[in-house]
């Protein structure tokens, strides 16, 4: 007696579609958890080989005996506040010993005491001495310690050469490049750290924030950094969205490329394996 047409119909429909689907969703997301991890792990080792387990000293400048040179600051820093609030041409000129005495006498900068130091201005760049907290490779906790997974901080102990540029109300350093004594740090950490949002932290300070939203152009003129607040000019942005948003966006692009990838070759797997099944219901 031969099998009946919706018999055979019924013994053509297979689970292995849905079972390999759920099967390829799962190797998906298998893949771009070992694919993120092992990416991270490579970061981790290229950032181990420019940085260091300790962090370096850098200079604050001393304040004693330094009277004249911080009234002197003081007031050209206010007499351009007032002029911020004014209807005429403000500008503030600061030089390397300026920003560094800054740094070391008004607390709203003490954060990068023994971190950041200008020391020098060159064209139109800035040379700066630092020594930036890193997060290092991740493990687990010890004894003590909060948590199931922490890390040994690194420390970025260089010269950064970066130029000063405006963005939505904030200063930014456009780093141009990293330079640690024996090692060569690499285009991609400083395109991922370009541009360093220096001022990011004082957008909602009560004076550092609205005092910012005023300026109107920064520029480096003769060795000094040059603040201007021009009320009938409108401050424009130089540098873009695309670059302020590049560092952090890369990673993902390099993810989602591997993620398409690796779907369309398991698209073709599924896809492969429901054509054979179906071929062998029909000789059957």
């Amino acid at each position: 007696m031969t099998q009946s047409q919706p018999d055979k119909d019924l013994s053509a429909r297979s689970p292995f579609a849905g079972c390999a689907i759920l099967i390829a969703a799962m190797v998906v997301m298998t893949f771009l958890i070992g694919f993120s991890v092992l990416t991270l792990f490579r970061q981790f080792n290229e950032i181990a080989k420019f940085t260091g387990e300790k962090p370096v000293t850098i200079e604050v400048t001393p304040l004693e005996n330094k009277e004249p040179e911080l009234n002197n600051l003081a007031e050209r820093v206010e007499t351009f506040r007032q002029g911020l609030a004014g209807d005429y041409i403000s500008t503030l000129s600061l030089s390397a010993d300026d920003v560094n005495l800054a740094i070391a006498s008004y607390d709203a900068f003490k954060e990068l005491r023994g971190t950041f130091r200008v020391t020098g201005i060159e064209g139109d760049q800035l040379r700066i001495a630092i020594s930036f907290p890193l997060n290092g490779r991740p493990r687990l906790t010890k004894e003590g310690e909060k948590g199931w997974i922490a890390s040994d901080s690194r420390y970025l102990n260089a010269t950064m050469i970066a130029s000063p540029r405006f963005y939505k109300d904030e200063v930014l350093l456009a780093i141009d490049r990293i330079e640690v004594p024996g090692v060569t740090v690499p285009q991609e950490f400083i395109d991922q750290m370009s541009p360093y949002r220096i001022t990011e932290r004082y957008l909602t300070d009560k004076e550092i924030g609205p005092a910012m939203k005023k300026f109107t152009r920064l520029e480096i003129s003769d060795g000094k950094i040059v603040i201007t607040r021009n009320p009938k000019e409108t401050p424009v942005d130089s540098i873009t969205d695309k670059e302020v948003d590049a560092g952090a966006t890369r990673l993902f692009t390099t993810i989602g490329i591997a993620a398409c990838a690796f779907l369309g070759f398991a698209g073709i797997i599924v896809l492969l394996g429901v054509r054979a099944k179906a071929r062998k219901a029909r000789n059957s």
